[in-house]
């Protein structure tokens, strides 16, 4: 059997109100989450920004690799390049070794295409040249499969223009938050048929699938269809080969 923990993002990423608990109960799900991930050699957490410094002291103390990871834009995408720019430089600086930022699809959408490019180049570099991880969440519940296409190739084509290839490895393009709302029952995270258009149009940049992952059979076919990372908050039953009854 595969072994999918290393290719897992063990994720938690509500803020206090959203779900009804407080600053200091979200922290203890956030150690769990980091604990689980030690314990079962799953490859990162992904918490939200106010907590990378905690969780990233704690898992140090367990003599730990487990990577630490956060959100930046999270999770509407519409910040600035300055605010994101802003919001990064805090995380790193905290201890974050992943960004996974949402791209301004609303502004992609809105036929912006030069302020998405801008805010890649901007953040991309800013995490490359601080030896981090950077992912891009297109958010594909919110794009036609045309621009999935596109949007996954633009972004392949601005880092193969901008940044050097040995640093292409750390460029992802990963496809949803798990936030966003959809309508008629349509899925709100990664799909078989979006991953494949987004592995046919990400060249030589790694692709991350996000939420909906939910039983181990539906993680290896993606692993084999080649995303080299999953994003769930279903990381623990994935593992123990079971299938996740709800959550991201």
């Amino acid at each position: 059997m595969m072994n999918i923990a290393q290719y897992l993002d063990s994720t938690y990423l509500k803020t206090p109100e959203q779900s009804g608990i407080s600053e200091h109960e979200t922290l203890q799900k956030d150690k769990d989450l980091a604990q689980e991930a030690i314990d079962n050699g799953i490859f990162a957490v992904m918490i939200r920004p106010d907590y990378v410094s905690e969780i990233k002291k704690y898992i140090q103390e367990r003599n730990s690799d487990v990577v630490v990871g956060t959100v930046i834009g999270f999770h509407e995408g519409t910040y600035s390049v300055d605010e994101k720019l802003a919001e990064a430089e805090k995380a790193i600086a905290e201890g974050a070794d992943e960004l996974d930022f949402v791209i301004n699809y609303n502004a992609y959408l809105n036929g912006d295409v030069n302020m998405v490019k801008d805010e890649f180049i901007k953040c991309t570099q800013l995490c490359l040249q601080n030896h981090k991880v950077v992912k891009w969440i297109i958010e594909i519940a919110a794009l036609t499969d045309e621009q999935i296409a596109d949007l996954t190739q633009n972004i392949s084509n601005w880092a193969e223009d901008n940044f050097p290839e040995n640093e292409w490895p750390k460029i992802f393009v990963k496809s949803s938050t798990g936030f966003y709302e959809t309508k008629a029952g349509k899925p709100n995270g990664a799909t078989f048929e979006g991953i494949k258009i987004m592995l046919d149009n990400a060249g030589k940049l790694p692709v991350k699938a996000a939420g909906g992952v939910r039983t181990p059979e539906d993680a290896e076919k993606m692993i084999t269809m080649g995303v080299k990372r999953i994003g769930t908050s279903s990381a623990s039953a994935l593992i123990k080969n079971q299938s996740a009854s709800e959550g991201y």
